[in-house]
């Protein structure tokens, strides 16, 4: 017996044909309580040019800091309408866009609060692994003694936080190489 290692496989590209019916880019019903907030960007490679065919995954708590998993046993309501998960595909010109609510604070390692702040997750082709970060939104005072943030270096901590556009919308784009690299985090899986 021969042991050949077997070509290895990237992720994608099947996200319109696979997932499609898992694209949920209104993460917060009506009802859900919460700041209303719009997030718009793009993902771009090292030359600026547009990923397309990329898929991006949501996570976040519901406004009370709570997420809708058996995991979270925090005394917090839960809001039966809130998953707390969504996933938006990225358009030809690399522009993706959903609508949630700003999270409220969730504890994070020995206890300490977390500002509030989505997980991502990016998936796309030639990626052989998810590529994991964080946005942040901005004016959050909790911002500075987030203890996830403050691993990151000062200067690339910009590549987190959301900025506010004049439509009232948050942009907050994905940058895969380059100068405004996007931090993006190892979770050694």
């Amino acid at each position: 017996m021969s042991l050949q290692a077997t070509t290895s496989q990237t992720v994608g590209p099947f996200f319109k044909l696979g997932l499609q019916w898992l694209y949920c880019e209104n993460l917060a019903a009506e009802s859900v309580t919460g700041e209303r907030v719009t997030i718009q960007g793009r993902v771009v490679d090292g030359n600026g040019t547009p990923v397309q065919d990329a898929m991006l995954e949501i996570w976040q708590a519901n406004a009370h800091g709570k997420y809708a998993h058996p995991e979270d046993t925090q005394d917090k309501p839960l809001e039966p309408k809130f998953k707390g998960f969504g996933r938006v595909p990225v358009k030809p010109e690399g522009a993706f866009r959903f609508a949630t609510i700003k999270p409220g604070a969730v504890p994070g390692p020995d206890g300490k609060e977390q500002a509030p702040h989505l997980l991502i997750s990016l998936f796309m082709r030639g990626l052989l692994r998810r590529l994991v970060t964080r946005m942040y939104f901005p004016d959050e005072e909790r911002n500075a003694n987030d203890p996830i943030l403050n691993l990151v270096e000062p200067s690339r901590r910009t590549t987190l936080v959301a900025k506010k556009t004049a439509s009232g919308a948050l942009e907050w784009n994905v940058f895969l190489q380059g100068p405004d690299e996007t931090v993006f985090f190892d979770l050694g899986l």
